[in-house]
């Protein structure tokens, strides 16, 4: 485990205690809907990991990684964020993956704009936001966070 990893891990700890001692039985109660809430989630984070798993036994990040090379960088780079507008993954399945691609050869700019729209940019959910925020507003903010995320893996490109 890394730094930042452990301090989380301590900083939660720390603040576990001090609920406890501060009220324990709502920290018990808070604890027991955590726990309802966490395997309601269970079905649905093991089944996107099956399906990456799947997904990358079938599709290899190597091969993943020969394509988008084969491409200009560009293209490459809009493919992915048109990919990532698609595909309805949580963040925190999406940075390993992402890892996973990079570590295989997969340019920087792409895996940054597939990343970004992944977690910026809602095609899946449109008609959820649709109905809460209004057609305007969710066609507005799906397209100007398609811009940004381009925009991030083109800056994220110069940087790294």
């Amino acid at each position: 485990m890394d730094v930042f990893t452990i301090a989380i891990w301590v900083g939660t700890l720390i603040f576990l205690f001090i609920s406890l001692v501060k009220d324990k039985e709502k920290t018990k109660k808070a604890l027991k809907m955590a726990l309802g809430m966490g395997r309601g989630m269970v079905v649905s984070i093991l089944s996107i990991v099956f399906a990456i798993g799947l997904i990358l036994t079938i599709l290899p990040p190597e091969e993943i990684a020969r394509f988008v090379s084969e491409q200009s960088v560009l293209l490459a780079t809009v493919v992915a964020a048109l990919f990532g507008t698609i595909t309805l993954v949580p963040a925190f399945i999406a940075f390993p993956l992402v890892g996973t691609l990079v570590g295989a050869g997969v340019s920087v700019v792409p895996a940054v704009a597939f990343l970004t729209t992944l977690t910026m940019v809602g095609v899946v959910t449109f008609p959820l936001e649709k109905k809460e925020f209004g057609v305007k507003f969710t066609v507005v903010r799906n397209g100007l966070s398609f811009v940004f995320a381009i925009v991030i893996a083109l800056v994220m490109g110069v940087v790294i």
